[in-house]
């Protein structure tokens, strides 16, 4: 019977041994092994199929119901997105050894500050199996050592994209113990994994509220996370009436199961009249079911009645909370009591209350006439992303290579003491 306490201390000791090597590999050997680990995806398609075979009739003898067979499946389509995924992050700048406020002293040293690998990261996630190849290039990019521990539904499929990882590891010439693919299914390899502190500098936990709050209880080692994605858009009384209802529309109807969806719209109520009546139905024709306060309910003909609940629920669903507000103030209040520290924005034409909204709204990314889907590490210009992050340190909002890197002063002297 494996112990699984030997051999996450294993894993760990190797992983700290691999960081040490990351951080001294350059750029064009770091993007020599994602190239390859994207060629060896394509070229080994159909291994990672057969692997996600297994899981997916294991799946389905589980009982995993369709939405979650849909996100462990691979198709060819899916490890294309993969390969080309790994491609892009070998296009993006490297971040490492980067130097920047670099000053004189007046005793003519310099200060500055350079940018270095986190170390060791860990990754815990569920069902997706793209996250292990997406993860692995991240943290490769960003001259880190990972460990992956996926869900055990997708364990077949896991391996057979960790063995891509490590052929093109080994064809860069790169200690393959940088990605590492936690190869038991057991439970117990996640509790040792989030208390290995002696090894690991950050925990990153990606799928749903139970395994995230776990995680983050239990956890002695860092952790990057968010819990909840309840986001807003606040039409204010100032808004642009057809610019309103777009923005509005697509927060909430582009895709319903992500965590930078819209759960929440509050409304002006001197623009009210004029927005909620047309926008309503639009949400209604696409099949959106509206829960309002009482005037929300009779502009918008077919909404329920909200509960107290309403307001503090991610739905990932089509289901949207309305609520009538009476001014920035109140749509403010409602944001910082019910808000999940994600995603808010404003539709205005006032620039004083765009700037307000701006400052006082305290969400790791706030907007201004803009869909609260565009918080994204691709829309963003970062690239593939790790997660979203609503803690105020390390990284807060879309953590991409920057994010997964840290910042230390560096002085550059000739001799100098301090007298």
């Amino acid at each position: 019977m494996l112990d699984i306490k030997q051999y996450m201390q294993d894993v760990g000791k190797r992983a700290r041994a691999a960081a040490r090597a990351m951080s001294r590999a350059g750029t064009q050997a770091k993007n020599d092994a994602l190239l390859a680990m994207a060629e060896a995806m394509e070229r080994d398609f159909d291994s990672l199929l057969a692997a996600n075979k297994k899981d997916i009739e294991a799946g389905k003898r589980a009982g995993l119901d369709a939405a979650m067979l849909d996100r462990l499946e691979l198709t060819q389509a899916r490890v294309k997105s993969m390969a080309e995924g790994l491609r892009q992050i070998a296009a993006l700048p490297d971040p490492v050894g980067e130097i920047s406020d670099l000053k004189f002293r007046p005793a003519g040293f310099q200060v500055g500050k350079m940018r270095v690998p986190l170390g060791v990261i860990g990754i815990i996630y569920e069902s997706r199996p793209n996250v292990t190849a997406d993860a692995a290039g991240l943290c490769l990019k960003s001259g880190n050592a990972a460990i992956l521990r996926g869900g055990s539904e997708a364990l077949h499929s896991n391996q057979a994209i960790a063995a891509c990882i490590h052929a093109g590891l080994k064809q860069a010439g790169l200690a393959q113990d940088a990605v590492q693919v936690i190869a038991t299914a057991d439970r117990a390899a996640v509790g040792e994994l989030i208390r290995m502190k002696h090894y690991v500098d950050v925990i990153v936990p990606r799928g749903g509220k139970g395994l995230i709050a776990r995680i983050s209880e239990e956890a002695t080692v860092p952790v990057l996370k968010h819990l909840d994605g309840v986001c807003h858009v606040y039409i204010d009384g100032k808004a642009d009436i057809d610019k309103a209802i777009k923005v509005a529309y697509n927060a909430k109807t582009q895709r319903y199961g992500t965590c930078n969806t819209m759960e929440t719209l509050l409304v002006n109520r001197d623009i009210a009249p004029r927005v909620l009546p047309r926008l309503g139905k639009m949400y209604q024709d696409a099949g959106v079911e509206l829960r309002g306060d009482e005037t929300a309910r009779a502009l918008a003909p077919g909404t329920k009645a909200a509960t107290a609940e309403d307001w503090d629920t991610e739905y990932l669903a089509p289901i949207l909370a309305v609520r009538v507000v009476k001014d920035l103030d109140e749509a403010i209040e409602h944001i910082q009591t019910h808000g999940s520290s994600h995603t808010d924005a404003i539709v205005t034409e006032d620039y004083s209350h765009a700037q307000r909204f701006l400052r006082e709204v305290d969400s790791s990314s706030v907007m201004v006439n803009a869909s609260t889907r565009l918080a994204d590490g691709f829309e963003y210009g970062l690239g593939a992303e790790i997660g979203i992050s609503t803690d105020k340190l390390h990284a807060r909002g879309p953590v991409g290579l920057e994010g997964l890197t840290t910042q230390k002063f560096i002085v550059l002297g000739d001799g100098h003491i301090r007298k």
